[in-house]
C-alpha cells in the first residue's frame, strides 16, 4: 500500500518510517536485554508492515501543528509513534499464538511463535507491550504531555485487549449482528488507530474540538480499515495477503460482507471514507495528508 500522503505537504513518509524504524531499533539495542528477546521483539517491531498507526500520530500532529517539512520529528512525537507501533506488534505477536487465531503466516513471514518457540512469543509480546511505555516516559521532558500520552497509551491498549475478548471470548449480553460487529472493531480495530490520532494531537497541543475531530476520523477510518480488510479476506489470497485468508469465515465469525454482501460492504467503505473527509472539516486544509490516507486506506489490497 502506497502510504506517501503527504506529496510535499508534511514529512515525506520514506523519512517518517526511517526514523520510525531507526528509534525502535535503537531503543532495543540499549535496553541491555537477552539477544535472543531482542532479535524476537526487532523480527515483530520491524516486521514489513504498513506502519498505518505511526503514519497517523504523525499526520494527526501536522492537522494540528502544520507540517513537518524540515529535519527529524520533535522527540516526544517520535516516542509516541513507535510507542503505539511496539503495541501493535505485541498485539500481533499474541493475536498469532494458537491460543488465539493460530496463525502461522504474518506479513509473508512466519508468525514470531513459528520462528521461534511460544515461550518467546509469549515473553516477546509482553516486552513490546512493557517497552513502550517505557519509551514513552523516558522520552517525553513535559509531565503533563507525557502523563497525557501514557494515558491515551493505556486507553487504547485496554479498549483493544476487550476488542479481542468481544470478538474471541464474547459473553451472551444480547448484543448481535451489526450492533456486536461494530464493537467489536471500534475496540480491536480502532482503539489503536484512535489513540495514534489523538496522540498526535495531544503532541501539538490541541484543543478539545481538535481532539474530537481526530478523534472521530480515526474512529471512521477505524471500521472502514476492518470493512476493508474483511472484503479482502474473501476476495484475495495468502500470497497476496502475506497472512491466511477466509479463516473468519471458515471460523463462523461476523464479518461485514457476511452481514450485507459484498456488494453492500463495498457501499459501506464509501460512506465511511465520506464520514471520515467530514470529521475532518474542522481542521481545514492542514489536514489534507489525513484524508489522503483515509482514500488510501479505503482502496489498499493488502
Amino acid at each position: 500500500m502506497n502510504t506517501d500522503t503527504s506529496s510535499q505537504i508534511g514529512m515525506p513518509q520514506d523519512q517518517l518510517v526511517v526514523e520510525i524504524n531507526a528509534k525502535l531499533r535503537d531503543y532495543v539495542a540499549q535496553r541491555g536485554l537477552p539477544r535472543n528477546l531482542a532479535d524476537a521483539l526487532l523480527y515483530s517491531g520491524l516486521g514489513p508492515g504498513k506502519r498505518v498507526r505511526p503514519t497517523l500520530v504523525v499526520r494527526s500532529y501536522e492537522a494540528v501543528h502544520g507540517p513537518l517539512t524540515d529535519g527529524p520529528m520533535p522527540e516526544a512525537l517520535l516516542a509516541a509513534a513507535v510507542g503505539i507501533e511496539m503495541v501493535h506488534a505485541f498485539s500481533l505477536v499474541h493475536d498469532d499464538l494458537p491460543a488465539m487465531d493460530d496463525d502461522d503466516l504474518r506479513r509473508g513471514r512466519p508468525t514470531l511463535h513459528k520462528h521461534t518457540n511460544e515461550a518467546m512469543a509469549i515473553l516477546a509480546g509482553d516486552g513490546l507491550l512493557a517497552l513502550s511505555f517505557e519509551l514513552v516516559t523516558r522520552n517525553v521532558n513535559d509531565p503533563a504531555l507525557g502523563l497525557a500520552l501514557v494515558g491515551e497509551l493505556a486507553t487504547a491498549t485496554n479498549d483493544m485487549i476487550a476488542g479481542q475478548v468481544y470478538d474471541t471470548l464474547p459473553e451472551d449480553d444480547g448484543v448481535e449482528g451489526i450492533d456486536r460487529l461494530i464493537r467489536i472493531h471500534r475496540n480491536k480495530t480502532g482503539a489503536l488507530l484512535r489513540g495514534s490520532a489523538r496522540m498526535g494531537g495531544r503532541c501539538a497541543g490541541a484543543d478539545a474540538s481538535q481532539i474530537e475531530a481526530l478523534t472521530r476520523y480515526a474512529d471512521t477510518v477505524g471500521l472502514m480499515f476492518q470493512v476493508v480488510d474483511d472484503l479482502l479476506d474473501i476476495t484475495s489470497d495468502a500470497a497476496s495477503m502475506g497472512k491466511a485468508t477466509q479463516k473468519d469465515a471458515e471460523a463462523g465469525k461476523l464479518t461485514y460482507p457476511g452481514l450485507m454482501g459484498v456488494e453492500g460492504a463495498q457501499a459501506e467503505v464509501q460512506r465511511l471514507q465520506a464520514e471520515a473527509h467530514e470529521a475532518l472539516e474542522p481542521l481545514g486544509a492542514a489536514a489534507e495528508p489525513l484524508r489522503r490516507l483515509a482514500d488510501d486506506l479505503a482502496v489498499r489490497r493488502k
